[in-house]
């Protein structure tokens, strides 16, 4: 992206850096991180970075209004409606891809956005890494919204602990030793001193819920969740209380938003870096040139249930009753703008934002790939893949 700091990162790459790079990675985190992580960070130019987080923010706005909460009241589930919503999530990640317009000029994409929080503590810790073990030029950022590393900490703690006593706030996940995620979880804890929990130890006594720490039973004042319901759903797991109990209890990140603010969003978007998105059940007719879309479920994490290129038989074997769980969307030939040994490499960008005082960027995640989507399975057994980090020049 540019060309400058791509020739010369190329050029000074070696295998031992990168297994340096690699060995730092397990020693900071305290565990092996388990998803691809691509020998090359992502430079960018500022006002690209600046176009797309100003892009997030627009469509987050749309979505703000009456008129989408009341439409965005059916993505909850009734079981999974936790009361005291807030007014807004909390936690936020914006996706694009990168295409180019008629005039050749490289344009974001959205890909899909997500009221739920991700790897707020891991996309700082692996950015910094890439600064050390390839030790690029100082002057590089990764952080936006006008934060160093000192203000990213302070805002993440009043996101995430708030007022509580970290004793009292814990990260709740499921079976969370083996989440691909475990590296964040661990940061986070670092960090923050607060303790991730298993979903199912938690114990519910009357309004009020608790964890065991060190032996000694610990009251939960908040919550920074991270389980995903349909994980749950899948797992028929057994909890001591129920997401629509009326519970003394702080959400950093209130779990509606996963819903609200989702993939059930795309369609009601209006925006010139919004591909074209139907629900599936409103498709009509349906398009003569299906394969150049993607039928995606609407809740399922990390492309689960994704169907590239989907023929009228895919449509077919998809039960009318269920359509409504599912969008269909104009497919996007994203660009391979990273130039690596091994060819140019597509990127996929996502803007992290924290809502406290305000909507503010605050860092990148990057997805690299080759394959025909970003995720791992399409991209297996390669190399200058996976997850990455995202650089501007100050």
């Amino acid at each position: 992206m540019i060309p400058s700091l791509r020739q010369q990162f190329n050029a000074n790459f070696t295998p031992e850096k990168h297994q340096a790079f690699l060995k730092l990675m397990e020693e900071r985190c305290g565990t092996p991180v388990k998803f691809q992580v691509s020998e090359t960070p992502c430079f960018f130019p500022k006002p690209l970075l600046d176009q797309m987080s100003q892009y997030g923010k627009e469509l987050i706005q749309q979505l703000g209004g009456l008129e989408y909460r009341k439409a965005s009241f059916e993505a909850i589930p009734p079981d999974f409606n936790v009361p005291r919503e807030s007014p807004h999530p909390l936690f936020i990640q914006v996706d694009f891809g990168l295409v180019r317009d008629a005039a050749g000029k490289l344009q974001p994409k959205l890909v899909e956005l997500q009221g739920f929080p991700s790897l707020y503590a891991y996309q700082a810790m692996i950015s910094q890494i890439y600064m050390e073990a390839f030790e690029l030029d100082e002057n590089l950022q990764y952080l936006l919204g006008g934060l160093d590393w000192e203000g990213y900490k302070k805002l993440l703690r009043r996101a995430i602990v708030g007022d509580q006593d970290p004793q009292s706030v814990i990260l709740m996940e499921i079976d969370p030793s083996h989440q691909k995620t475990l590296p964040d979880f661990l940061l986070t804890e670092k960090l923050l001193g607060i303790a991730t929990v298993d979903i199912t130890q938690i114990e519910k006594r009357g309004n009020e819920l608790f964890y065991d720490r060190g032996g000694q039973r610990t009251p939960i004042r908040r919550i920074y969740n991270r389980a995903i319901v349909d994980e749950l759903v899948r797992k028929k797991l057994k909890l001591s209380f129920n997401f629509t109990d009326e519970l003394e209890v702080e959400w950093a990140g209130h779990p509606n938003w996963y819903f609200r603010m989702s993939k059930f969003s795309l369609p009601f978007l209006r925006h010139e870096c919004v591909p074209k998105t139907s629900f599936l059940d409103r498709v009509e007719p349906v398009p003569q040139d299906l394969e150049n879309y993607v039928i995606k479920p609407l809740f399922s994490f990390a492309g689960l249930g994704v169907i590239l290129n989907p023929t009228k038989e895919d449509l077919a074997n998809i039960p009318k009753g269920k359509r409504s769980q599912y969008i269909l969307q104009e497919r996007m030939q994203f660009e391979p703008v990273i130039e690596t040994p091994l060819g140019g490499t597509k990127a996929e960008i996502r803007i992290m934002y924290i809502w406290l005082d305000e909507l503010l960027p605050v860092m990148t995640i990057v997805r690299m790939g080759r394959g025909l989507m970003m995720g791992v399975d399409h991209n297996k057994n390669m190399q200058w893949v996976g997850s990455s980090a995202g650089f501007y020049p100050e």
